[in-house]
């Protein structure tokens, strides 16, 4: 059975951290980071899993889903905590699986930093980069792992840890994960879990699939909805603009100098397109990198990296970077391509307008794209206005090329008369000859009607002077006994 929060029957949540039954090393921790006051979902969820209890939490992305679970659980692991250098002092308590390696690394530097004051240890493990450093770690005890599924068991098929200690585990972006294709792979994990734990489901949005999922999971879950579901962050502005495929470019680079961007991220559909578009804007004189899937994991992180200090100004993307990414004072996000799933246009222009700061998302629509703006629609629940995009710089356009035929008959086309008169009239040229019909000679046999005298016998071929002959060789066939 699924309890939903209600906050008439809960006692009132505390709006400052401080208030909460947190640890002085976790508060510490929160008030390094400058935060004081908790989000919805952090002031809802936050005391329902200090009371052990496993929850659906559903939020808009870049409210803080983060905060939510690291820090109870933190809460309720540092009766565990040890200075023992043994790793059999150090097994793994709490297991975090997230869909991406963005969001699997950006989650992990978050546990970091709230555990940064106590004796706790955590580590992250994802595919693109070598196995061998993460096992080491492994090794040696964590009591927080944060993980994709597929690295994950990698590592559990290679012993290189043991999740028999498990007692709490966080499906983080669930949504995400079924969509990618990893329930067989979450089955998997969560068979090797004890079946006494505490499990907690994180997402910005819910499907009916998600519900199943908890149902078969999640013990008596309560559900936690801040917003309503599917809903874009209201802190975010949303224009879509009509424009041609061709102008797109052009529109992107005269937001960014009309309102005087210092950055901004660019979501493509394709991982060809990204790489296409991220060389076009290079060549416009914007400092652009790429960030898409067939990119190793090194090159990635230093992209975003550089992204994050403010090395580059644009960053073109797939959906890969769609989840996870806290970028700090992220001003606007670009839908160059209205994306594929009406979901998917939630979380990219969550990017922006993170934390209650204000943000702007702005998608490019073509007339191919009516379908898929209706599916944001219906997802949004939300009337979208497509405003035309007005260029500063109206250039005149060149006029199509002539086709082929329109070409002939430009030249079949008479010539005016005041050039006419230049040229004297020519008479056609004749042949009297060749106009002549055809008569055959009288008393003429045709040539094919000629009977042609048969050819000799061949006579036998003359052989060269310089070629020997073959020599007649005796040889006795068979070879069995009478």
């Amino acid at each position: 059975m699924t309890h939903s929060f209600d906050p008439a029957a809960e006692p009132a949540a505390p709006a400052r951290f401080d208030t909460l039954a947190l640890d002085d090393k976790l508060l510490r921790a929160v008030a390094d980071q400058g935060y004081e006051t908790m989000t919805p979902i952090q002031a809802k969820a936050i005391p329902i899993v200090l009371a052990g209890r496993d929850v659906m939490g559903a939020a808009q992305t870049g409210t803080g889903k983060t905060a939510a679970f690291s820090l109870p659980l933190l809460q309720k692991m540092l009766r565990h905590e040890n200075a023992s250098a043994s790793p059999a002092r150090h097994p793994v308590r709490a297991l975090v699986l997230a869909p991406t390696r963005e969001l699997a690394d950006q989650v992990a530097a978050s546990v970091k930093t709230y555990a940064k004051h106590t004796l706790l240890r955590s580590t992250v493990v994802f595919g693109g980069i070598d196995i061998k450093p993460q096992a080491l770690e492994l090794k040696t005890g964590v009591e927080v792992l944060i993980a994709t599924p597929g690295r994950l068991l990698d590592h559990i098929e290679s012993k290189n840890c043991v999740l028999n200690q498990v007692e709490y585990v966080v499906l983080d972006e669930a949504d995400r994960m079924l969509d990618i294709g990893f329930l067989p792979d979450l089955q998997r994990i969560l068979s090797y879990l004890p079946k006494q734990r505490q499990t907690l489901l994180f997402s910005a949005t819910f499907s009916p699939e998600i519900r199943r999922l908890a149902q078969s999971y999640l013990q008596d879950p309560v559900t936690v909805e801040v917003a309503q579901r599917n809903a874009a962050a209201s802190t975010v502005e949303q224009h879509f603009y009509s424009v041609t495929e061709e102008d797109k470019r052009r529109a992107v680079r005269q937001l960014v100098a009309r309102r005087e961007l210092s950055q901004a991220l660019v979501f493509v559909n394709s991982k060809l397109g990204a790489a296409r578009l991220a060389r076009a804007f290079e060549r416009d004189g914007l400092n652009t990198t790429a960030l898409h899937g067939d990119k190793s994991q090194d090159e990635r992180l230093k992209a975003l990296d550089a992204f994050k200090r403010g090395d580059v100004h644009l960053l073109v993307a797939t959906d890969v970077a769609a989840r996870g990414l806290d970028i700090v004072d992220l001003p606007v996000v670009f839908n160059y391509d209205v994306p594929f799933n009406a979901e998917d246009y939630v979380h990219r222009i969550g990017r922006t307008g993170r934390a209650g700061q204000s943000g702007l998302s702005v998608t490019l629509v073509t007339r191919d794209d009516t379908r898929l703006v209706g599916d944001i629609e219906r997802l949004i629940k939300k009337k979208i206005e497509i405003e035309p995009f007005e260029f500063d710089d109206e250039r005149p356009r060149r006029p199509p090329r002539r086709a082929r035929d329109d070409d002939d008959e430009r030249r079949s086309e008479p010539i005016p008369e005041r050039f006419a008169e230049r040229r004297p009239p020519q008479a056609p040229a004749t042949d009297p000859l060749f106009d002549q019909p055809y008569e055959a000679a009288g008393g003429a046999v045709p040539q094919w009607e000629v009977s042609q005298p048969a050819p000799p016998p061949n006579p036998r071929r003359a052989v060269s002077a310089n070629i020997k002959p073959k020599r007649k060789v005796a040889s006795l066939l068979g070879g069995g006994r009478g």
